[in-house]
């Protein structure tokens, strides 16, 4: 099985041979590194969040408390697309279904069901939405940079066969074949994607949902192309679409149209909401002082 597989690269010209277990023992309990890099991926993503909410007019307990919405239904939306898409791996066995520790978590459910926990929490709270949506972001692409190394340990979402310098050997008792590693390539787009918009973009936002179209348009870009190698998609009901891929393409032009559109437009930076809270803040301080 490609689960318990030796896997190997040619790193500068060595080669370099790893079998890693796809879970470990602590306390007594069987623990499956899939998980831990998945919550790995979270708490970063989460530490990241925090620390910058500030800068969108937010707290720290905004965020915290958005994830209490967000959390469960990224979750659940993550595994309803993969077994929606992927439902005859389930149909004798409905009980895998929610065996997640054991893989099957798609990023754009995930995304989905943020994305619908964050609304549901701005019309609860008040807040808007878009500025949710730009801090979190950011730290989807964090989350996703790390998780994808779950994949690695679980021999997945890997493409198909080449003779590459950078392909990964998935070693059988059947023999040797050499893949494209996507899991790494996406891992590398998401790490780019996050330096960039954290070093350049982030200071520069000029109005609430630009960072958030911003993810939407880098990723989506990065993921058309590299679904398209690789050979555990899943697929459109009696199709030969990529479900991912084609998701991706459209995300990623409606993404690309509002940017240029906005561009264009040029939004007053003034509206955006964490410059009304600060001016909101500096009006009641300046009140304070009368007093």
């Amino acid at each position: 099985m490609m689960s318990t597989a030796t896997i190997t690269f040619t790193i500068f010209g060595r080669i370099v041979t790893i079998n890693p277990s796809n879970s470990f023992m602590l306390f007594g309990h069987v623990f499956y590194w899939y998980g831990v890099i998945i919550a790995a991926g979270f708490l970063l993503a989460v530490l990241y969040v925090t620390h910058y909410s500030r800068e969108y007019g937010l707290t720290s307990d905004d965020i915290v408390d958005m994830l209490i919405y967000a959390v469960p239904l990224a979750v659940i939306c993550a595994r309803l697309y993969y077994v929606i898409f992927n439902f005859e791996l389930y149909r004798e066995n409905p009980g895998d279904i929610v065996k997640i520790w054991k893989g099957g978590l798609a990023i754009y459910g995930g995304v989905i069901g943020g994305v619908l926990g964050a609304f549901l929490f701005s019309r609860t709270k008040k807040i808007p939405l878009r500025p949710l949506l730009d801090v979190g972001a950011i730290g989807l692409l964090i989350g996703q940079a790390v998780g994808r190394w779950g994949n690695f340990i679980n021999r997945e979402a890997y493409g198909a066969e080449t003779a590459l310098p950078w392909k990964m050997g998935l070693i059988t008792k059947t023999g040797i074949n050499y893949y494209h590693p996507t899991f790494l390539y996406e891992s590398c787009w998401n790490i780019i994607g996050f330096l960039a918009i954290h070093f350049i973009f982030r200071k520069r936002r000029k109005y609430d949902g630009e960072i958030f179209l911003m993810y939407l348009a880098w990723y989506g870009l990065g993921r058309a192309i590299i679904e398209r190698l690789r050979v555990d998609s899943l697929y459109f009901f009696g199709t030969k679409i990529r479900v991912s891929m084609a998701l991706a393409a459209i995300t990623c032009l409606v993404s690309v149209a509002l940017l240029i559109y906005y561009a264009v437009k040029k939004p007053d930076p003034a509206k955006m909401y964490v410059n009304l809270r600060n001016v909101k803040a500096s009006g009641s301080s300046e009140a304070a002082a009368d007093r």
